[in-house]
């Protein structure tokens, strides 16, 4: 797939923490319970940490007792793409971000209204911007 924004291997270690690496480039996820915006309360919109696409609106996050972030839907449908994942024995749904293809996280079917999803999405891979920060 072609991404908006694409950099080498090289420009993302050189963008990104050792951890925010490993989560968007690499696939990993953050043990539970330890991400930075697990337990946060805070209003406004969460960035794709690699590139600061606009992927989800604090308003459809809520408390899923998994241990990570939890969103029923993107900002907008297309700030997300959902890709079949097989790894580790198991069939799952796979959420990058649509911009530069960051692994970001999976998304569940067991979610609340309106939309009955859950996106589970890794801290390492996000970045909140506060409501009434500049740059809006």
């Amino acid at each position: 797939m072609k991404w908006k924004v694409e950099k080498s291997e090289v420009e993302w270690r050189q963008l990104l923490s050792p951890k925010a690496y490993a989560v968007c480039r690499q696939g990993a996820t953050e043990p539970a319970f330890t991400g930075e915006y697990t337990d946060c309360h805070l209003d406004g919109i969460y960035l794709c940490q690699a590139c600061g696409g606009k992927l989800f609106d604090s308003m459809s996050k809520f408390n899923s007792g998994s241990g990570w972030p939890s969103f029923y839907e993107p900002i907008e449908p297309r700030s997300v793409v959902e890709v079949e994942d097989t790894s580790h024995g198991m069939v799952r749904t796979e959420v990058v971000c649509a911009d530069c293809g960051s692994h970001l996280g999976h998304v569940f079917q067991d979610g609340p209204r309106p939309t009955g999803l859950r996106y589970c999405i890794n801290s390492a891979a996000l970045e909140l911007k506060k409501k009434g920060d500049s740059d809006e």
